[in-house]
């Protein structure tokens, strides 16, 4: 019996219904086709009663991993973000559209700036400032992060992106000691751990199980630590004419914008995303 991409796709219809919506399901699979057969969705719908040839074996392989709750982006070691592949595992966080969104922001605010000074606070795969310093490229970037391990992944990707960012191992939560000599930049921007525990409920399995626990989650009680440790630190290390960014928790926008001001930041915006949730906060001291 002749299997068809048509018969594989079905298969994954089968096996990952408990796992996703059929919608989901559909573009996983698209994603799965154009990356080992090099067929897009356009191909497909003219080729779909064809004969998988040799990919069968292989794209049940990965069927078998979906199906355990591993994301598609592990299994296939990377992630698309901004127009770019960038390598991801187990000690990084999938980049997510929204912070694309955040992203754009920022390149939008800046793009005929030259001479910026850049700064990531809990980089992971360094898709914010590698994305950054390609579009900002007379910029210089920074990126921190406490994963030895994630850091590693960032300057692979920097490196196979052919950008240059000075890479700093280091706890942003004792952000005094990070630069020994005064240091001021013209962008400070993160997205740091923001999910609370009660949050968890919300969240798919295939996160909670795989993706970095420290890149994502804080503690009940001190939701907005990394906001406030990393405004003290741009209160210390942003230009004065600067901006600060975050990607923020949907649900304590007005508490994080509050304590920005707190922080003596006059100017405090929030931004909502593609979903319509706020998601972006844009800070400046003047």
């Amino acid at each position: 019996m002749v299997t068809t991409w048509k018969d594989i796709e079905n298969l994954y219809q089968q096996h990952l219904t408990s796992l996703y919506p059929a919608d989901e399901i559909k573009a996983l699979f698209l994603i799965v086709l154009e990356e080992i057969a090099g067929i897009n969705a356009a191909k497909y719908i003219v080729e779909k009663t064809n004969s998988v040839d040799n990919y069968s074996e292989q794209l049940t392989s990965i069927l078998q991993e979906l199906s355990s709750g591993r994301p598609l982006q592990h299994i296939l070691g990377k992630a698309d973000f901004y127009g770019e592949k960038f390598e991801v595992n187990v000690h990084t966080l999938i980049p997510r559209p929204e912070t694309e969104e955040l992203v754009h922001l920022i390149i939008n605010d800046y793009k005929n700036k030259k001479e910026l000074k850049v700064i990531d606070v809990g980089t992971g795969s360094g898709c914010i400032p590698i994305t950054l310093k390609k579009h900002l490229n007379q910029s210089e970037v920074w990126a921190v992060d406490i994963s030895k391990e994630a850091l590693e992944v960032a300057k692979r990707n920097a490196n196979s992106l052919n950008q240059h960012i000075q890479f700093i191992l280091a706890d942003i939560l004792e952000w005094e000691f990070i630069f020994s000599e005064p240091q001021n930049f013209d962008i400070i921007v993160s997205n740091p751990p923001y999910i609370t525990p009660k949050e968890m409920t919300e969240m798919h399995a295939n996160v909670l199980h795989h993706e970095p626990h420290t890149a994502l989650f804080v503690e009940e009680s001190a939701p907005l630590i990394f906001y406030d440790y990393i405004a003290d630190f741009a209160n210390q290390h942003l230009s004065e004419h600067g901006t600060l960014y975050f990607e923020i928790n949907q649900y304590l926008s007005l508490q994080t914008a509050e304590l920005i001001r707190k922080k003596g930041f006059r100017t405090v915006e929030i931004f909502k995303d593609i979903n319509g949730v706020d998601r972006m906060i844009r800070a400046k001291r003047k």
